[in-house]
């Protein structure tokens, strides 16, 4: 969700002020313990790795081995996972867990600054999301991944299992972002019925002003125009401050120098926003050769779940389903980890694996 979480790095990197170390550090602590993973056929290793002519940061976590690999793409652009850590970390009792910080994202843009992430744009994401699949591939001895795409990186994981269903076991997508060439407009016109049964007048005419042809906008209008979708609705807002600001604030895997390196990577990344709002997905295709999965949040406001069903029904595909998580805007998965995880347990690992497990 592009914009939206620079809002929330602000008030972090701000927060030494209001006195916060010490609770930080406790928790940081804590969240430490908590993900340290001991048992013997486990994994817990992350470093940089060439990928599309830069250093890339990956890490990969899980419990046992023998459970299948997900790779997820993050979402933003530039706003990298691994602050959920701690959030997800039941997952990887039963999954491998692979992230991945694109470059323009996290420690990838951390290593080299604005001058050194080369090409910025979807087709050279996509090229490097499929070396990191052949380096996952063979790092772990394993013949498919299982594609998890959060919100715009959803945008690249549908692209993805679209065109090399041989790597991937499945797709999930979740928070996920539906174009359609400029033609929809579910969530700018909700927004319109916010503001306008709020009596902002002001605010209104602004979005108004914009129009709703998102290809158009200046990155100064997309910026208002997010900070519009999340302060207008209290689920996301309250999702901003007790999900996205608290996981960063107290994540065990960042210091403070790069919390504030987090927000100037969102910042770099917007250059791609233009080319994935003009995408038509019914045009890419709607025929996947893996199983497919939509898990929306079923009150999220920036990419609505009514897109994402039009477009599940229209799928064709060897497995499909679709489920709303309840009372979850965006970042659901994240807000809902453990409701997210009993998705993933009932119906995805199934699909994959071809036999059921209860949690």
């Amino acid at each position: 969700m592009f914009g939206t979480l620079a809002i929330a790095s602000a008030v972090v990197v701000a927060a030494p002020a209001a006195g916060l170390l010490g609770h930080r550090q406790l928790k940081r602590a804590a969240h430490t313990k908590k993900l340290r993973i001991t048992s013997p056929n486990g994994i817990d290793a992350a470093g940089f790795v060439r990928i599309g002519g830069i250093d890339q940061w990956i890490s990969i976590r899980g419990e046992d081995l023998r459970n299948p690999v997900i790779l997820e793409i993050h979402g933003g652009p530039g706003a990298s996972n691994l602050a959920f850590t701690p959030r997800t970390r039941a997952w990887e009792r039963h999954f491998t867990l692979v992230r991945w910080d694109m470059r323009g994202a996290g420690r990838t843009f951390g290593r080299t600054g604005p001058d050194g992430q080369g090409e910025m744009s979807l087709a050279r994401l996509q090229r490097d999301a499929l070396e990191v699949t052949e380096h996952v591939r063979a790092r772990l001895g394993v013949e498919k991944v299982l594609l998890v795409a959060n919100s715009l990186g959803s945008v690249l994981g549908l692209r993805l299992a679209r065109s090399r269903p041989e790597l991937y076991s499945a797709y999930v997508g979740t928070d996920q972002n539906i174009n359609a060439g400029g033609r929809e407009r579910a969530a700018y016109r909700a927004l319109m019925d916010r503001l306008r049964a709020a009596g902002k007048r002001k605010e209104l005419a602004t979005v108004t002003a914009m129009g709703p042809d998102k290809s158009a906008w200046s990155p100064e209008q997309w910026t208002r125009y997010n900070k519009l979708l999340v302060t207008s609705d209290p689920l996301t807002f309250d999702t901003m401050k007790t999900v996205v600001l608290r996981s960063l604030w107290f994540s065990p895997l960042h210091t403070l120098r790069e919390l504030g390196t987090y927000m100037k990577a969102m910042n770099f990344s917007e250059r791609i926003v233009p080319e994935t709002v003009t995408i038509d997905e019914w045009a890419e295709g709607t025929a996947f050769r893996i199983p497919f999965f939509l898990f929306q949040g079923d009150r999220d406001v920036i990419t609505p779940s009514e897109p994402a069903r039009r477009f599940f029904d229209d799928v064709t595909a060897p497995v499909k389903d679709f489920a709303l998580i309840e009372d979850a805007s965006h970042f659901a998965s994240f807000r809902r980890p453990d409701r997210f995880l009993d998705l993933m347990l009932g119906t995805v690992r199934p699909a994959v694996t071809g036999e059921p497990l209860a949690r």
